[in-house]
């Protein structure tokens, strides 16, 4: 996510501005209240580092009963004559309240997926050594949203042609990933990266893959935007909202 750095002004007085910014839309300033403790280490060079792959292996070292699990499949259930869908297209904050708007979305929720860790924290999944994705799962009437509808929704919320990273948000839980639940999931999702393939002018890094277990973000990361942010100014939910995202509030 966001790393936030402290600069001391020529006045002595403290500021925080942001290390990362993911779009031109987004707020420079540290995404997380003035209350909450990030979990971020305070040597942010040396994280980066080990996010790229250098220095002490600290991964954890997960039981094969545990990995076993991490791996499976998601086995929960959503709502009667619901549908899942797993994306991740970065940051699930703004990914979050763009699927929030699409209609025929019935929930969403921010968590992380396709890692080893069972039950991973969001320290975990920062620290570039469980392989987690930060993801959203989206619950969807396919009644009243197609999955192509979703497709789209997530394709125009990115670039997918960088690998690991959404703007200067770097590390291998941003990463471009689309996880189906059926086999017409999958195919719908072959199918839409095919066309956008033609589009684009760069090759595409998007992974599709089955979903697998799913584990719910902790509860500071749900709704964020929607809930207001850094700065407590709520950005609008409602179906069929055009506003442009603020990415961290």
């Amino acid at each position: 996510m966001l790393r936030s750095l402290t600069l001391a002004t020529s006045s002595s007085s403290i500021i925080s501005k942001p290390f990362f910014s993911l779009s031109k839309t987004s707020l420079l300033f540290s995404p997380f209240p003035s209350n909450q403790t990030t979990h971020f280490p305070t040597q942010a060079p040396m994280n980066i580092l080990k996010n790229l792959g250098f220095g002490a292996n600290n991964k954890p070292t997960p039981s094969m009963e545990n990995s076993a699990i991490a791996q499976g499949p998601d086995d929960d259930v959503p709502a009667s004559g619901q549908q899942f869908s797993q994306f991740g297209a970065g940051c699930f904050w703004s990914v979050e309240l763009a699927f929030q708007r699409v209609p025929g979305v019935t929930n969403t929720e921010a968590g992380y997926t396709q890692g080893f860790i069972h039950n991973p924290s969001y320290e975990d999944v920062c620290s570039g050594t469980t392989n987690h994705s930060e993801v959203v799962r989206v619950q969807y009437d396919p009644k009243e949203s197609s999955y192509d509808t979703l497709l789209d929704a997530f394709w125009s919320r990115h670039d997918p042609t960088t690998l690991n990273r959404q703007g200067n948000d770097v590390g291998t839980q941003y990463r471009s990933g689309i996880y189906f639940y059926t086999p017409e999931q999958e195919k719908a999702a072959l199918e839409s990266m095919e066309n956008q393939q033609k589009i684009l002018n760069r090759k595409i890094v998007t992974e599709i893959l089955p979903a697998k277990k799913f584990y719910s973000a902790e509860e500071y990361h749900q709704q964020y935007l929607a809930k207001g942010g850094r700065f407590g100014c709520k950005q609008s939910a409602n179906k069929g909202c055009n506003d442009p995202i603020r990415c961290y509030g």
